[in-house]
């Protein structure tokens, strides 16, 4: 027997804490994956550089670009909240329109068509309605979810970028060996991110990421360095995978 969710029980995991609207352009921090409107998340991060839900610091000097376009996440709210989509649209498109100007949206449309004179395809919500409920029953499932997924997802965040090969090292004999040590993620993923992931995977808390050191060649590596960042200036003449050692925190 399928059971119905209304709405507003979900309201709370897909409206932005800053305008307390559904969310649009859902962008999520990758520090600590929370997630807001774009707009509204990129305005604050120029006079702050800390996440507005949980106040943890995103980067010293350039959190803008440890944010990251959750298409999930924005295809979910769409789903759910009737007539968003073409709403938003329709706003947008009057905005630019009041400027002289032409909307992105439609002109990434009339590219991606291939003239300047085509209308801009409008999305086929023929089955929309059909698929809210198994929508519905996906996002309370994604909802549910283990902190374990929530690193494995920031880890893939910037899924259409470059990735790297990881091979993860345990250093020490008081610390469990990763069953996989063997890992693939995004570039733009940090050392934090893969405390976190190893404290779920050996210290059974991902709240004990602040128990572990990440080192690359003997060298201790910064919380918010990214995996690119070790390659290019740790790993950069070597054969991939990147090489990283893991040993509980030594406090100096």
């Amino acid at each position: 027997m399928e059971r119905r969710i209304k709405l507003k029980t979900l309201n709370s995991h897909i409206t932005c804490k800053i305008c307390r609207g559904y969310f649009i352009d859902a962008t999520t921090v990758t520090e600590c994956l929370h997630t807001f409107c774009k707009s509204c998340l990129v305005k604050h991060l120029e006079e702050n550089n800390t996440c507005p839900t949980c106040n943890i610091v995103i980067h010293q000097s350039h959190p803008l670009q440890y944010i990251s376009f959750d298409r999930t996440m924005q295809d979910i709210v769409y789903k759910l909240v009737p007539d968003l989509q073409d709403s938003e649209l329709k706003r947008e498109r009057d905005f630019y329109r009041t400027r002289g100007l032409t909307c992105p949206k439609d002109a990434a449309m009339i590219n991606d068509k291939g003239g300047a004179g085509d209308e801009p395809e409008q999305p086929d919500n023929t089955d929309c309605h059909r698929k809210d409920e198994q929508v519905t029953r996906r996002f309370a499932n994604r909802t549910n979810m283990t902190k374990l997924t929530e690193v494995d997802a920031a880890l893939h965040t910037y899924s259409g970028g470059p990735q790297v090969n990881v091979c993860l090292e345990c250093k020490s004999t008081s610390l469990r060996t990763l069953k996989r040590s063997y890992i693939r993620c995004s570039a733009q993923a940090t050392i934090t991110h893969l405390k976190k992931f190893i404290a779920k995977k050996v210290l059974n808390g991902i709240e004990k990421y602040r128990e572990i050191d990440i080192l690359c060649n003997d060298e201790l590596l910064g919380k918010d360095h990214t995996l690119k960042f070790v390659y290019v200036t740790r790993w950069r003449f070597r054969d991939p995978p990147l090489r990283l050692q893991y040993r509980p925190k030594i406090d100096l």
